[in-house]
C-alpha cells in the first residue's frame, strides 16, 4: 500500500463524535504496551503520527486517522492496564463495545497480542467478544523480532490455541518490518482490493 497522505483526524469518546463520511475503517485494539502506536506508525511510514508513550494506557479515546482520503484507522484504548481505575476500565470497555457493535463502516478488527507471552485473560475475553459480534478479525502477534524463527512458530500455535480461534495469527515486527506487507494484504482484501 502506498501512503500518499495520512493525518490524525480526531479523538472521540461518544458515537456522535465519530466521522460520518462512511469510509472503510480498520480498528486496532490490544492490551496497553502491546505496541499499537509503533505498529500504526510503521504501517503509515511515519515516526510519530500515533504517539508512543513510555507510560502505557495513555489512549483514553478512539483516535481516528484518515489515510489517502479513502479509508481510516481507528486506534482503540488499550485494555487490561492495572494503573487505570475500575471505573475508567469499565468506561473504556463500554466505549469499545459501543464502537464494535454500532460502527457500520468497520471493515476489519486487528487485535494485537505480544508474541512473547501467552494471551492474557483480557486478551481471550476480548477476542471471544469480537468473535461473538461476528466482526471480521485477525490477530497480530507483535514484537516478532524478539524471538527466534522457530520460537515464533511455536508461539503462534500457542496463541491460536489459547484464544480458541479459527482466525489467522500474523507475526509482525514494527521494528524490522516483518509481516507488514502481509498485514496490508489483509487490510486491502477487507477493502475489496
Amino acid at each position: 500500500m502506498k501512503i500518499r497522505d495520512c493525518e490524525f483526524e480526531l479523538g472521540a469518546v461518544r458515537p456522535v463524535q465519530w466521522p460520518t463520511d462512511g469510509l472503510p475503517e480498520f480498528a486496532f485494539l490490544g492490551r496497553s504496551n502491546v505496541g499499537k502506536s509503533s505498529l500504526l506508525n510503521r504501517l503509515l511510514n511515519r515516526k510519530s503520527l500515533a504517539r508512543v508513550s513510555a507510560n502505557p494506557g495513555k489512549t483514553r479515546e478512539i483516535n481516528f486517522y484518515r489515510i489517502n482520503e479513502s479509508f481510516r484507522f481507528a486506534d482503540l484504548p488499550g485494555y487490561g492496564y492495572a494503573q487505570v481505575s475500575k471505573q475508567q476500565r469499565s468506561q473504556f470497555l463500554k466505549m469499545m463495545d459501543t464502537y464494535l457493535l454500532q460502527r457500520i463502516p468497520l471493515s476489519l478488527v486487528i487485535q494485537l497480542v505480544d508474541i512473547r507471552h501467552q494471551p492474557s485473560a483480557d486478551d481471550v475475553e476480548r477476542h471471544q467478544r469480537l468473535l461473538s459480534l461476528g466482526r471480521a478479525v485477525i490477530v497480530v502477534a507483535t514484537k516478532a523480532d524478539k524471538l527466534s524463527k522457530s520460537r515464533v512458530q511455536i508461539s503462534l500455535r500457542d496463541i491460536q490455541e489459547c484464544l480458541h480461534t479459527p482466525v489467522p495469527v500474523l507475526p509482525v515486527s514494527s521494528m524490522k518490518g516483518t509481516g507488514i506487507d502481509e498485514l496490508w494484504s489483509y487490510i486491502e482484501q477487507a477493502m475489496g482490493g
